[in-house]
């Protein structure tokens, strides 16, 4: 039985005053440049208006771990609030739906308000139930999916974004990119995840060089946060893949950008899902699909995959980001000493459950190469 759940509601442009009316205890999740650059504001103000209590928890780095979210938990325990408000990019959003998560084992979180305000376009951690959480000392990040780690509400404001550095804008732009095409041709898709999927595809090719080089163009990162949001919904719904797998594992061992790490691999993922080296398989027929989406097919299918495997990789250089491994600074002796079990980590990942093509230890070790070294086919 296929089902496709939306529980979020999603407040397109600001209405964040409104979502917290009759709140008085509010508890934010945010990181320590938010909180020092005086962004978070935009949360706080409202509430010094209304007169609320708040608390900010700011310790969230980037890629949360552990000890993180228990001092987080410790927090919510203590102040009992009537709301929890996860200000900032994907890190903060996923280390409050961990905090919220494991906060529950402990009293129930119910009537507890859950709004999310991305503050970057990519992870569309605001309308998922999924989160990462890292173990810093075993060098693995662990996907956590659960229905109740799906926020109440989103804000999805592009003003939060114009001040976001080009190279983050890149990368997250990439996020959202890889997760609208895992999710497109996911074993667990439907056609309702189909939809959004393929509206953050769009919008994402359209619009993401223009947020990048001009970062002042509301219009754009409008689009991009809209994007962001779909294929999170896609993604929640369809799951992602060996790309999201394999990314995790790179990330937690070379401390390379979520949004980077699944942007160097989508090529070389994509390129053995479609069985371009070794014969075609019906994924590529899915991408052959995504070509004709954005106008970019040619003569045949594998023809038409290949056009979209290169035009993201020129994408990439159009954006500044590395296209291997090797370029975003990971020594030869450092990858080779790691990749055997980056590969038992990505095969283990749950993301990689959902990839259209069955992989062995041995496939995931010789993308890690390719990758590396650039060798596309």
């Amino acid at each position: 039985m296929d089902q496709f759940y939306l529980g979020t509601k999603i407040l397109i442009g600001g209405g964040l005053d409104t979502l917290l009316a009759g709140k008085q205890r509010v508890l934010i999740v945010s990181d320590r440049f938010l909180v020092d650059s005086g962004k978070i504001s935009y949360v706080t103000g409202g509430l010094d208006r209304a007169g609320a209590q708040y608390k900010v928890f700011s310790d969230v780095q980037a890629d949360p771990d552990i000890s993180t979210v228990t001092a987080g938990t410790a927090m919510l325990l203590d102040f009992q609030p009537q709301a929890v408000i996860a200000f900032g990019g994907g890190s903060a959003i996923d280390a409050a739906k961990a905090i919220l998560f494991f906060s529950a084992k402990q009293r129930d979180m119910h009537d507890v308000l859950f709004a999310a305000i991305p503050t970057t376009s990519g992870t569309g951690s605001e309308v998922s139930r999924f989160a990462v959480i890292t173990d810093r000392v075993k060098e693995v990040k662990y996907p956590l999916v659960d229905d109740g780690l799906l926020p109440d509400a989103a804000v999805l404001d592009p003003a939060l974004t114009v001040s976001v550095p080009p190279v983050v804008t890149a990368d997250t732009g990439i996020d959202v990119f890889t997760h609208a095409v895992e999710a497109f041709v996911s074993t667990a898709h439907t056609d309702f995840s189909d939809a959004a999927a393929e509206k953050a595809i769009k919008l994402a090719y359209h619009n993401l060089l223009n947020a990048y080089r001009s970062p002042e163009d509301l219009e754009a990162r409008q689009k991009m946060h809209n994007a962001s949001c779909l294929a999170g919904i896609a993604f929640s719904n369809s799951g992602l893949g060996l790309n999201h797998g394999m990314a995790h594992a790179l990330g937690a061992h070379f401390h390379i950008p979520h949004g980077r790490a699944n942007g160097i691999l989508l090529p070389y993922v994509m390129s053995f899902n479609a069985g371009c080296v070794d014969g075609l398989t019906p994924t590529a027929k899915r991408y052959a699909q995504i070509s004709r989406l954005l106008r970019l097919d040619s003569s045949s299918v594998r023809q038409s995959a290949l056009q979209l495997i290169r035009t993201i990789r020129s994408s990439m250089e159009k954006l500044g980001m590395p296209s291997t491994i090797r370029d975003a600074g990971v020594t030869q002796a450092e990858f080779e000493a790691d990749v055997e079990a980056m590969a038992t980590d990505a095969l283990a990942d749950r993301c990689t459950a959902t990839n259209p093509r069955p992989c062995t230890k041995e496939d995931i070790i010789h993308i890690y190469h390719r990758a590396y070294a650039g060798r596309l086919l």
